[in-house]
Parts: structure tokens; C-alpha cells; sequence
């Protein structure tokens, strides 16, 4: 039914997703109409208030979600509440505000590595004002002053009769009434069930807590992986805008992972962006392959040939000898998983298992001595000095 709080809220996150700010905005003030105290529903419309540059709503969405947060007793909704909240204090230039927020933020889930991000950001910002300058200054409450939205009241044709009376005159139903429960006598048909429970997500087995991500960019792309072991794909949103990531999955505990960058260092392409969910991480933008600056891009595949070639060969004088860093590679933990967890460190662990030792000398000499710049499988080139550290093009390296 389109008038089912759940419906509205997934056509808002669909809209959201979809950067059509408005309609977004409109499911969820009707989800909101049926439920007001889903902290959730609130703190998906102050974003599309932020993103559709409407800052008062979104702060005002953001503090109604702080205050029902703090009724519940839920930390982690808290913590989000509080870092939208300081977001709209942000771009309203409410500097002193948006830092106490995001320091509350912190306080409820200092695990939120997107929290560090706007405090840097927010420290930019700062920088550029005089030290007296009024937006430095805190003039909130760690909890807001915010009246929550009551439901709206009954309108059922049983309600409005009972009101009526013989003279079938409707009066006004008052502010404290409710409507009256059911009864049903005992051995009556049919018998009283009992609704199901909500189904708890299946799948997620990583503590919250434990939920990390890294990211590395090339000349091309960003690649940003989020480490976390069965997230169901069919309950998983991800929004990906030109200037903002953000991705929400349900926990076992029934509360939503968020995971957001809004905005982002930079400008990207959405229509070129995309996102794969596999067996032990989300990863957005897939790599591409690495580049070494001594003989430019490499060709792949000439290389596994090579290897083929060499592994063919008889083993040389001192390939009775194992090495002994060889010898402390557990090759049980280079299992078909983890190749294909992310393709570019699968392909380079088969590479290192399935080559000999000559070109597993060579591999570990250039990658450390080049400090990760270059990458060789011939021994005989390596074996004979230090491996200089070579940059990309356009890049400079730097001692620290």
C-alpha cells in the first residue's frame, strides 16, 4: 500500500538516491505524518533538506531527531542526529554550533570515521575567520528545545459514530482520546494471532565497532572500500552524487549503518560511478591497474606469461634453497576468497604464490626498496643494486 510508512520511506530513499530532492522530501513528510517519532524517517529528510540547500529544515529535522534519539536511549542514532545537526550548522556558518555538535557526535560513537572529516573541515573554515569573529561562538544545547509532532487522530467512520450519537451531529474528538481496543470472547472465531516480528537482518557479522574502510585514488579514479561481512544486498542503499558517498545497511540490532562523505574533496561523475557489494567488503569505483613510472603502464598479462614460462624452466643453483622469508608465507591464507575480494591484490597474491624464488626475491626487493613504486619479477635486473624510488609522472617523492 503506498500509504504504508515503510512504501513512503523507501520511494523517499529511492528519490534521495536519485537526487530528486523534493519528491524525497514529500515521502518522507508523509512517513512522517504516520510515525512521527522514527528517528530515522527525520534524519533522512533533514538530508534531502541539506542537499536541496533548504539548511533551516534540515537543522530543524536534525534537532527533532536529536531530542527522540535521546528518548530512546539509542547512541548511535544520537551520534548521527548530532552530526546532521552540525552539517546544517556548517554550511549556515554557524561555526562555534556545528563544532559542538560534531564533538557530541563524537562523544556518542567516536567509531564514526566520517566525523573527523567534517572537523577538518570545519577547522578550514575557522581558519579564515578573525578571532573574534561572532560565528566562532557556541549558542547551542547539547539536547535542543524541540516539540515533537504528535499522530494524527482517528478518523475511522467507528470513531466519528460513536461521537455522533442518536442526532447524528459529529462533535470534536478531544485532544486525549483513544481510540478503544477490541475485545474478543474466549472460544470466539476466528482466534487471536498474534502479528510477526520484524525480520532481523540476516547476513551482517561484523560488530558495528568494527566496521572500517580505506581508500586510495590513482590519476583516474577513487576507489573507497567498506569492510564488513554479509551485507544483504537487496536492503542496502547507496548514493552516489557528484559531490557527496553515502551507504546504509541494516544491523542485526534492527538500527541502520550509515556511512557518509558529504561533501567530498572533489568533484565526481555519477554516471560513471558505480559500486559492487561482494562476499566481505562494499567497495565504490573499482581500481584500476597500477602503473610503474620506469617503463609506464604494465603489461599484465606479458607478465603472468613470463611467469609461466619461468615456472617451466628447471630450478636454478640456488632454487634448492628455499628463502627463508618463503618459508613464513602461509600460503593457506591465500584462499579464492581473498582473490576475489578485490581484483588487483588477488591478482599480485597468485602472482607472489605461483612464482619461483628468484621471482619472489625480486618482487620483495623492488616493491620495498622503491618504497611501492615499482614492481619486478626479474632477479637477474634486481639482484644487481638498490631499486631507486620512481614516482608516476607529475608526482614528486618526499622523505618523511
Amino acid at each position: 500500500m503506498s500509504a504504508d510508512p515503510a512504501n513512503l520511506a523507501a520511494k523517499g530513499a529511492a528519490a534521495l538516491s536519485s537526487q530528486d530532492y523534493p519528491a524525497a522530501i514529500s515521502y518522507y513528510s508523509q512517513a512522517i505524518e504516520r510515525i512521527p517519532t522514527s528517528v530515522d524517517y527525520y534524519i533522512k529528510r533533514s538530508t534531502a533538506y541539506q542537499r536541496a540547500s533548504s539548511y533551516s529544515d534540515a537543522l530543524s529535522d536534525a534537532e527533532i531527531a536529536v531530542v527522540l534519539a535521546q528518548r530512546k536511549g539509542n547512541r548511535d542514532q544520537l551520534s548521527t542526529s548530532q552530526l546532521r545537526r552540525g552539517i546544517a550548522l556548517l554550511l549556515m556558518q554557524q561555526y562555534g554550533d556545528a563544532g559542538a555538535c560534531f564533538s557530541w557526535a563524537e562523544k556518542y560513537n567516536e567509531k564514526d570515521k566520517s566525523i573527523p572529516f567534517w572537523q577538518k573541515k570545519l577547522e578550514v573554515d575557522l581558519s579564515k575567520l578573525l578571532d573574534d569573529d561572532d560565528r566562532r561562538e557556541v549558542t547551542v544545547t547539547e539536547i535542543p528545545n524541540r516539540e515533537i509532532p504528535k499522530p494524527s487522530k482517528p478518523t475511522s467512520s467507528a470513531s466519528a459514530s460513536k461521537s455522533a450519537g442518536d442526532s447524528g451531529r459529529v462533535e470534536e474528538l478531544p485532544d486525549d482520546y483513544e481510540e478503544p481496543k477490541k475485545t474478543q470472547k474466549v472460544g470466539s472465531t476466528p482466534a487471536a494471532v498474534e502479528p510477526p516480528k520484524p525480520a532481523v537482518p540476516a547476513g551482517v557479522s561484523t560488530p558495528a565497532d568494527k566496521i572500517r574502510h580505506e581508500w586510495y585514488q590513482t590519476a583516474n579514479s577513487v576507489t573507497i572500500s567498506l569492510f564488513v561481512k554479509g551485507v544483504p544486498k537487496e536492503s542496502t542503499t547507496v548514493e552516489l552524487e557528484s559531490n557527496s558517498l553515502s551507504i546504509t545497511f541494516p544491523l542485526p540490532s534492527g538500527a541502520d549503518f550509515s556511512f557518509t562523505l558529504d561533501p567530498l574533496f572533489a568533484t565526481i561523475n555519477p554516471s560513471t560511478s558505480y559500486y559492487k557489494i561482494l562476499g566481505t567488503k562494499r567497495e565504490d569505483k573499482p581500481p584500476v591497474y597500477p602503473t610503474s613510472s620506469k617503463t609506464g603502464p604494465k603489461n599484465w598479462d606479458k607478465v603472468v606469461d613470463d611467469l609461466a614460462q619461468s615456472s617451466k624452466k628447471s630450478k636454478t643453483a640456488s632454487g634448492e634453497k628455499e628463502n627463508q622469508d618463503d618459508d613464513n608465507v602461509d600460503y593457506a591464507d591465500l584462499n579464492d576468497d581473498e582473490f576475489s575480494a578485490d581484483p588487483v591484490n588477488g591478482f599480485f597474491k597468485k602472482l607472489y604464490k605461483d612464482a619461483d624464488p628468484d621471482t619472489r626475491r625480486a618482487m620483495m626487493k623492488s616493491y620495498v626498496e622503491s618504497n611501492g613504486t615499482a614492481l619486478s619479477t626479474n632477479w637477474g635486473e634486481v639482484g644487481r643494486g638498490k631499486v631507486e624510488t620512481s614516482p608516476p609522472d607529475g608526482m614528486e617523492a618526499k622523505k618523511w
